[in-house]
């Protein structure tokens, strides 16, 4: 049962910073091109929602919201708690 929690554990990780990550990609191209943008705070539920790793890789691969402090600090910030979180999890779940 344990490698099952493990397993669905990594895809929801992985997926919610898939998420996190295309969001900050569609965005800046929505800023590029004058178009509705999707908003800060949509940006940050998806990095509290665990996605603070995919939020922060976005965030330097497009180069949007790097000139935001709040995004510099509390982006990657979350991602390191986040981590913290996941391989507790992750070391839990293998011991069961």
């Amino acid at each position: 049962m344990s490698a099952i929690s493990r397993y669905v554990l990594l895809v929801l990780f992985v997926l919610v910073n898939l998420v996190a990550f295309a969001l900050m990609g569609v965005d800046k191209q929505r800023a590029r091109t004058h178009q509705w943008r999707v908003s800060e705070k949509t940006l940050f539920l998806a990095a509290l929602l665990f996605g603070g790793t995919g939020g922060t890789i976005g965030m330097f691969f497009f180069h949007h919201k790097t000139k935001h402090w709040y995004f510099r600090i509390f982006f990657p910030l979350l991602a390191i708690v986040q981590l913290g979180i996941f391989g507790y999890l992750m070391q839990i779940l293998g011991k069961h």
